[in-house]
């Protein structure tokens, strides 16, 4: 008796799955190569198993010398590519985290755009652009009218969402605001019959301990990878 092969975790490499799955109406594609628009995500994809092909196909989404943002582990980028950055990071699974939503909480559209790159910009909790908000709902709280911190939804895997962007103000820390927001963001995500999901920087031990102490469980490491594309201008000597 034949059994069914056994489906690729959607968690191993989440911007794949996002970009051929539920965000495949945001996703620019070409092959087995996709990536978001610019202004939406830097983040780009190749199959766990990329060919010369596949890294060609992906230059040509870029253009010469454009950045590519990857997600996974045992990414070797062929000649022509330069690595400009190499992250380690952790990736953690919220199955037993107490969601909760939270009346205080505001959600977010394009109109507040401004204040949330402006908070970004203060905190630099990771990649928000211009029209990230197209990724998923995202969460706010103010106070005295000002947005103060927020989270928010980012790639979204075949049965999972990403919960990202969490920054609270400088000004207003230690108030437990994050972890308000990210207990929300959690609950819109279980509605929906999915399962959170965030990723940190490996060396991020404050982060790490507020998700695990949430009810998030590390499921594995993660390396997030820049690179430019061949073909782009010679750097000045």
């Amino acid at each position: 008796m034949s059994h069914p092969a056994p489906q690729p975790d959607p968690l191993a490499n989440p911007a794949h799955s996002a970009l051929f799955g539920p965000h495949a109406a945001l996703a620019e594609r070409r092959g087995r190569a996709a990536r978001y628009p610019a202004d939406v995500s830097p983040f780009h994809a190749l199959p766990d198993d990329p060919t010369e092909a596949d890294w060609a196909d992906l230059a040509a989404l870029t253009g010469p010398g454009g950045f590519a943002l990857l997600a996974g582990n045992g990414i070797a980028p062929p000649p022509g590519w330069q690595v400009t950055f190499e992250l380690g990071g952790v990736q953690l699974v919220g199955d037993r985290l107490a969601h909760a939503a939270d009346p205080e909480a505001v959600e977010l559209g394009p109109e507040d755009v401004p204040e949330m790159l402006a908070l970004v910009a203060a905190t630099r909790p990771g990649p928000f652009e211009a029209r990230t908000i197209a990724l998923g709902r995202y969460l706010g709280l103010r106070q005295d009218g000002v947005l103060v911190a927020m989270a928010g939804e980012r790639m979204h895997p075949v049965g999972h969402t990403e919960i990202s962007a969490v920054c609270t103000a400088p000004s207003h820390r230690g108030q437990g605001l994050a972890a308000r927001l990210v207990r929300a963001v959690a609950a819109g995500v279980r509605e929906r019959g999915e399962v959170p999901f965030l990723h940190a920087a490996d060396d991020n031990v404050n982060a790490i301990r507020l998700y695990k102490a949430l009810g998030f469980t590390q499921s594995r490491t993660i390396t997030f990878l820049g690179a430019l594309a061949p073909g782009g201008a010679a750097p000045d000597a």
